[in-house]
């Protein structure tokens, strides 16, 4: 744009106005940002960014208003760790954490307390609920084999709890 304009800039100078002037501007638009909810569901998923596909780790509050988001091109217990630790930074801790089954973001939540950078009382939430609707749906393909189960279950409340029996 400087060049349309005839201005011959260095990339260094533009640099320099992106690390003296990001700061101010998040000041101000802070001003602006709703605050959220203390109720959050956190998943994480993969998409293609620019043509790389990275992971998305994302927070949203019960309204619905985003907490924080991620691109990591790595999906395990660190990345999900720097997720909660800028999410947690940004907009305080909160009182509930909804989690998918994925077994990295509840290491995360693990460690995260016992390191007691977030507070004993936050619940973690919904795993055995999303687990028994993933393994409904591993039933429903033949992808998980009943006949080992004792007593030979056909509902899925029954399978379910012989699963957790087991």
């Amino acid at each position: 744009m400087m060049g349309e304009r005839g201005i011959k800039l260095a990339h260094t100078t533009i640099l320099r106005w992106v690390q003296r002037y990001v700061p101010v501007f998040e000041k101000r638009w802070s001003r602006y940002a709703q605050p959220v909810d203390g109720s959050w569901r956190c998943d994480e998923t993969y998409i293609k960014v620019n043509g790389r596909w990275t992971y998305l780790y994302r927070a949203v509050d019960k309204h619905g208003r985003t907490v924080d988001f991620r691109l990591s091109e790595r999906r395990d217990v660190a990345a999900a760790k720097a997720f909660f630790c800028r999410a947690v930074k940004h907009h305080g801790l909160p009182r509930v954490i909804t989690l998918d089954a994925y077994a990295a973001s509840h290491w995360a939540v693990w460690d995260l307390k016992a390191e007691g950078k977030m507070p004993k009382p936050v619940r973690v939430t919904a795993a055995v609920t999303i687990s028994g609707i993933e393994l409904a749906a591993q039933i429903r393909k033949h992808q998980f084999k009943t006949g080992a189960l004792p007593g030979r279950p056909k509902r899925i409340p029954d399978i379910w709890a012989a699963v957790l029996a087991a």
